[in-house]
């Protein structure tokens, strides 16, 4: 097992021995390989292969699968075509990077998007796609290329549409001031057990990246870069479904308010009545969601 180890990780020019016994890479075929070896593991070398499906889920197979119905996929195809700013949340799973590829569906052939991954996962229908990947250091310790590094390098590339598959570090700062100068319609995921949580994650990666900024600045910047926090989880048999999706709707005594737009009610995910300021913003645009759209369902009974 550790002979396969080892002759797997240098295909890929990646490194594991016993001065590193970790190593994590992504095969030909898309599959992502972690492994180990002693004495990072304890019991023997180990090895653990996440395959993915030769035919990725497209919009049409989750909602056949049920994580969202047609009105949720018609705000969704709203946003993303309004240039929305969309964080996604959800735990280990649960389907962050399915629908981040499902809403990245609605972005126009004709947009320039880069797509910033620490494995490459996400496989986009546009024409005009720029697949970049993070990369660890060799075996002198040389040559990484850190998530940060690539967005930094992204900016310079005259992008339409950033899209990062996981926040989790110093790079939400650097997402964040994106967002806020121009950049518009970005798409993330990150790891949170609930859409608040899911903010003060993003905080704490704020943090990481070394700036200094008081809270209060760094919830400024959130606020204002974030529209909304789509909060997807995986039942105990098995099945994923959007559960919440808030917008953000500024700073209130220094805490982030947030505004429920579909909450799940009696095990649906149901429109709240509130019609989101972001849809407000844009009603002298021809495609802006009617007022109708967000009628309660109690209303209707």
């Amino acid at each position: 097992v550790q002979r396969m180890i080892e002759r797997l990780a240098a295909r890929v020019g990646r490194r594991i021995d016993r001065a590193w016994p970790l190593v994590d890479f992504r095969l030909a075929d898309g599959s992502r390989v972690n492994a180990t070896l002693p004495p990072a593991s304890i019991d023997g070398p180990t090895v653990s292969i996440r395959r993915f499906g030769q035919r990725r889920l497209r919009r049409v197979d989750l909602l056949r699968a049920g994580m969202f119905d047609t009105t949720v996929e018609t705000f969704f195809d709203y946003c993303v075509r309004e240039r929305a700013n969309i964080l996604i949340s959800g735990g280990t799973g649960a389907g962050k990077s399915t629908l981040l590829s499902a809403l990245a569906e609605s972005i126009s052939d004709d947009e320039r998007v880069i797509t910033i991954e620490d494995t490459a996962e996400l496989v986009l229908d546009q024409a005009h796609v720029v697949r970049l990947e993070s990369r660890p250091a060799n075996i002198e310790g040389e040559g990484r290329i850190s998530t940060r590094d690539l967005l930094t390098n992204a900016l310079r590339m005259r992008p339409t549409r950033i899209i990062i598959g996981e926040v989790r570090g110093g790079e939400a700062m650097e997402l964040l001031q994106a967002l806020n100068t121009g950049h518009e319609g970005g798409l993330s995921t990150i790891h949170a057990n609930s859409a608040r949580d899911a903010l003060s994650r993003l905080e704490t990666a704020v943090l990481m990246s070394g700036v200094e900024l008081p809270s209060l600045a760094i919830r400024e910047q959130i606020t204002s870069a974030i529209d909304f926090v789509v909060h997807v989880a995986r039942s105990a048999g098995g099945e994923r479904k959007v559960v919440q999706i808030d917008e953000l709707a500024g700073l209130e005594h220094g805490t982030v308010l947030t505004q429920p737009i579909f909450q799940v009610r009696a095990g649906r995910l149901v429109t709240t009545g509130i019609v989101p300021g972001f849809v407000q913003d844009r009603r002298d645009l021809a495609t802006t969601l009617p007022a109708e759209f967000f009628r309660p369902v109690a209303e209707d009974a």
